[in-house]
């Protein structure tokens, strides 16, 4: 009789979770954009399955309530964000490293694409993808006497999407004016 009991009880609880709808929202942190009366928090919706189904970042307007969504692939990973913030050069930008684009591929975004680094305004209106889909960005660092971002990586010479010996590593220097590429080493 015990058996039993613990049976329906355990189908009532599967059954019970298997109809929850609800989509869970997680913000996992909250990060103030200097200078501004902006707020970026980064957001995570979760449904039923163990799986987000979308990322974004949320600027959030302080004075007003008033919201900007900026969008990520769900299988996608937002790894660093940092303002960049330069007033002698006038430059104010949100800097991203991001891996956004599923370059083999291979069933969704996973830790053999490659990251990129995408540059977003103080406000999130206006979005750039600084380097290239082929770059698999290493590291990266802001020269603030010069304005500029310098890039480590390498470039997917052979096309076969994914990192290899015969693949070139590369030092590149982007303005963050201009968001246009300074330099190739």
């Amino acid at each position: 009789m015990k058996q039993i009991f613990v049976t329906i009880f355990t189908l009532m609880t599967l059954s019970s979770y298997g109809q929850d709808k609800n989509n869970y929202t997680h913000f996992n942190k909250l990060t103030e954009v200097e200078g501004t009366d902006y707020v970026i928090a980064s957001v995570e919706n979760w449904g039923k399955i163990p799986d987000a189904k979308n990322k974004y970042l949320l600027f959030i307007n302080t004075k007003n309530g008033q919201t900007k969504q900026v969008d990520f692939p769900s299988d996608g990973y937002f790894e660093k964000l940092e303002q960049v913030k330069i007033d002698h050069l006038g430059i104010n930008q949100i800097i991203i490293s991001a891996q956004t684009i599923d370059l083999d591929e291979k069933k969704g975004i996973d830790w053999n694409d490659p990251k990129q680094i995408i540059i977003l305004s103080p406000d999130g209106q206006k979005r750039t993808q600084l380097t290239d889909n082929k770059l698999f960005v290493s590291t990266w660092v802001v020269n603030k006497q010069t304005g500029t971002i310098i890039v480590t990586g390498h470039n997917d010479t052979n096309n076969n999407n994914k990192y290899d010996k015969t693949d070139k590593s590369e030092i590149l220097i982007y303005d963050l004016k201009t968001l246009r590429l300074v330099s190739k080493i």
